[in-house]
């Protein structure tokens, strides 16, 4: 065999391995910034938002205040309280590929098991006292999971249904960056027993090893 088709396998198999990456991977931006704004004024369309004028951009767009500020948990049912920063608070983060959350918990409160089906998700302890964990995907079903205090960074990757619940006496508060500028949320319970319209009961208790009954009254809780 020749130098040449030596070379040129060599070129092939390097392509079969970087292409499928490149693809893969989000592209790169092409100007500076595209705010975004829900009227297509002479804009250009980009990760569902129109670009506005950059001539009219300020620095406004890209601002956000008040995570500071402690939230109510105590009208929640899980007795926590989700203080989302991403595109559509920031509309400066339209295609920049990352957000941010303030998470806060009561005592006893949790942020119950869910999934961002875009990102991955980074998350430092202020405050308190967190245990979370996130599960693999089947057939290992394997649970990570951490008791968390003060400081404490986790990660949970991206899509895999993940938690945290204050574990200690006090209020707990948590800030997560996320690599999506709209990363998405999937609760598990709202979504399986929540759902428009609601999953045929036999399906679920089949599922779950339930009386229909059971699955039912969960419609009726979630499905509010």
């Amino acid at each position: 065999m020749s130098m040449k088709t030596h070379s040129f396998l060599a070129i092939l198999s390097l392509l079969s391995i970087t292409l499928p990456l490149a693809i893969a991977s989000d592209p790169s931006p092409l100007q500076d910034f595209c705010i975004g704004v829900n009227t297509p004024t002479d804009g250009v369309f980009v990760n569902g938002k129109f670009c506005k004028d950059p001539e009219l951009a300020t620095a406004d767009d890209f601002f956000f205040s008040g995570l500071d500020m402690a939230r109510n948990t105590e009208s929640s049912p899980v007795g926590s309280n989700v203080t989302a920063v991403n595109v559509n608070q920031i509309p400066g983060l339209n295609t920049l590929g990352i957000s941010l959350v303030r998470i806060d918990y009561g005592v006893n409160g949790q942020n119950p098991p869910h999934t961002h089906p875009r990102a991955t998700e980074i998350l430092v302890v202020q405050e308190g006292t967190l245990f979370v964990g996130f599960v693999s995907s089947f057939p290992e079903n394997r649970l990570f999971n951490k008791t968390l205090n003060k400081g404490d960074v986790f990660v949970f990757p991206e899509g895999l249904i993940h938690f945290q619940s204050n574990v200690g006496k006090t209020p707990a508060v948590a800030f997560a960056a996320l690599s999506s500028q709209n990363p998405g949320v999937i609760l598990i319970a709202n979504t399986v027993f929540g759902s428009k319209p609601p999953i045929d009961p036999n399906v679920l208790a089949r599922t779950f090893q339930l009386d229909p009954k059971v699955i039912m009254d969960l419609q009726t809780k979630f499905g509010s």
